[in-house]
């Protein structure tokens, strides 16, 4: 016959021996191994940020929130129950008229996000560029009576982007060349990053560049660009600046004037 108070120490002594099978079993479990019911499928979230609520069930206890991988507590599961999803944007629109008319502003080009990041992939680059512009007519089509000074100049490219809206036919093929050596070039002019004013980088003091002169750069009256130089003595000096960069501005001494430009393409310029 047991001794009285036996059954209870029976039972008290078969649970340890059950739990401590238990701590084996997991303990040889093969590494990110899990139980049924636990992990991040099993939970059914992934979570932006830090979220100590989004844990899934133990042992041990582990989180599906995007943050889980910078503090190592990542269920087994969650490269695969949560992939990283990177921003995606769409194309880059068409630029903007320029803000403003009748004085040096900027125009815009916008695009937008397609899919929005989710855990831990790339975020969104910009999603807004601004370039430096002049437009010569104001919103009523009347041309400005200001005239700009320096030269303001930018990347050749702007003369295919540039809209000719309302265009006389006979203006369309009217134009010239004008030939510079430039001065000094200040370190900001390479400092820009935007992939629009790249060209920037290119300005070498010494060097000869090409600037097109047409319309609507071209006043109607004159025929001829603000800045151009056409009036200036042998050798004087005359000053530059890049639209949309104010401290990338200088000097160039004026060579002569074509009726078309010849020089390589990143030397190849347009007053505006």
């Amino acid at each position: 016959m047991a001794p009285r108070g036996a059954g209870p120490a029976r039972v008290l002594a078969l649970a340890l021996a059950l739990a401590a099978v238990a701590l084996v079993s997991w303990a040889r479990e093969p590494r990110g191994a899990l139980w049924p019911g636990q992990g991040c499928a099993a939970l059914g979230r992934c979570c932006p940020g830090r979220d100590p609520t989004c844990a899934a069930r133990g042992p041990p206890r582990c989180f599906c929130d995007q943050a889980c991988g910078a503090v190592r507590d990542c269920c087994a599961d969650y490269a695969r129950a949560c992939p990283a999803v990177s921003c995606i944007v769409a194309e880059w629109s068409g630029w903007s008229r320029c803000v403003k008319p009748c004085q040096l502003s900027y125009r815009v080009r916008q695009r937008h996000v397609l899919q929005e990041p989710r855990n831990g992939g790339a975020l969104c680059p910009p999603l807004e560029e601004r370039a430096g512009c002049v437009e010569y007519r104001n919103r009523q089509g009347v041309e400005c009576q200001q005239s700009l000074l320096p030269a303001l100049i930018t990347t050749g490219s702007y003369g295919k982007e540039r809209k000719k809206r309302g265009v006389p036919k006979e203006q369309e093929t009217v134009g010239y060349c004008v030939q510079f050596r430039l001065g000094p070039i200040p370190g900001s002019c390479r400092q820009v990053r935007a992939p629009h004013a790249q060209w920037m980088r290119y300005l070498t003091q010494g060097h000869m560049v090409c600037v097109r002169c047409e319309w609507p750069a071209q006043n109607t009256r004159s025929q001829r660009c603000y800045g151009d130089g056409g009036g200036a003595g042998g050798n004087q000096l005359l000053l530059w600046q890049a639209a949309g960069h104010p401290r990338c501005r200088g000097t160039w001494e004026r060579l002569g004037q074509l009726r078309n430009c010849s020089c390589p393409e990143v030397h190849s310029l347009i007053f505006i």
